[in-house]
């Protein structure tokens, strides 16, 4: 079952530089990451709860030619060379890939088989996850990850920290939705459809988990919308090939139970 938006993967130069941008500008402590030694990328990652910004740069360009399965980094590295930095690719997250895959497989989708992977941490302990690809690209269809809920990283210690992690300038940080500008919206939003089964609304959003995506015709910038703590500051910056807006999270109508 997909749960909603897992990470944005933005392509950048330096993934520690860019760490720096984040902090500097939009308030948000970069604090996990490593190194695909064996694939040619490496990345900083931003948590947002469970929800993630990853910064994947390229230590060796040959190296990710050379692992065409390596779909991220090589779209990373598509778009490096083709634009600079910004949102090159994105996953949603589910919490059974197999059988999303074969159920999607089964109605028709291209999607690809699952493949499984793995990061190392700094602190040696590896990452793992098991992955499912379409074709990527800043217009195409996202893909789908599910992680192995152990360790450092994703057991349960770690989850109830991020989600109770205080970012220097906006308290806890929740990812509330993208909104990707496309070419053609309307073949955009029927690829969603045969490759994951998602169908979008008539004014070309939809609504993953707690994420709103949405698309919209034209060039330009994406535009990713943050809740911060009630009260924070709104702010607005583009950064990273990215417009950033962070905003105080909405407050929740007190239940005023059955009448």
């Amino acid at each position: 079952m997909l749960l909603g938006v897992d990470h944005l993967v933005i392509a950048v130069s330096s993934p520690e530089a860019a760490a720096e941008v984040l902090a500097r500008d939009l308030g948000l402590g970069v604090t996990g990451g490593g190194r695909h030694e064996t694939m040619g990328t490496y990345n900083r990652l931003a948590f947002l709860g469970d929800t993630y910004l990853e910064l994947i740069g390229v230590f060796d360009a040959g190296l990710v030619r050379s692992s065409r399965a390596f779909a991220v980094g090589n779209a990373a590295l598509a778009f490096l060379e083709a634009s600079g930095e910004g949102l090159a690719t994105y996953a949603l997250a589910t919490d059974g890939v197999r059988g999303d895959v074969a159920r999607l497989r089964a109605a028709g989708s291209p999607i690809g088989e699952p493949v499984e992977g793995q990061r190392v941490r700094p602190d040696g302990e590896a990452v793992r996850w098991v992955t499912a690809f379409p074709e990527l690209g800043p217009e195409r269809a996202p893909f789908l990850i599910e992680h192995e809920m152990t360790g450092a990283e994703w057991g349960a210690q770690a989850r109830a920290a991020r989600a109770a992690y205080q970012h220097p300038g906006g308290g806890r940080v929740r990812l509330a939705g993208v909104e990707l500008p496309v070419a053609d919206p309307g073949a955009v939003a029927r690829e969603y459809g045969t490759v994951l089964g998602i169908a979008f609304s008539e004014g070309l959003r939809t609504v993953v988990g707690e994420q709103q995506i949405a698309l919209r015709e034209g060039a330009g910038t994406p535009i990713v919308t943050l809740h911060g703590e009630t009260g924070t500051e709104p702010l607005e910056v583009a950064r990273l090939g990215v417009l950033w807006r962070r905003v105080p999270a909405p407050v929740a109508a007190p239940d005023q139970g059955t009448p």
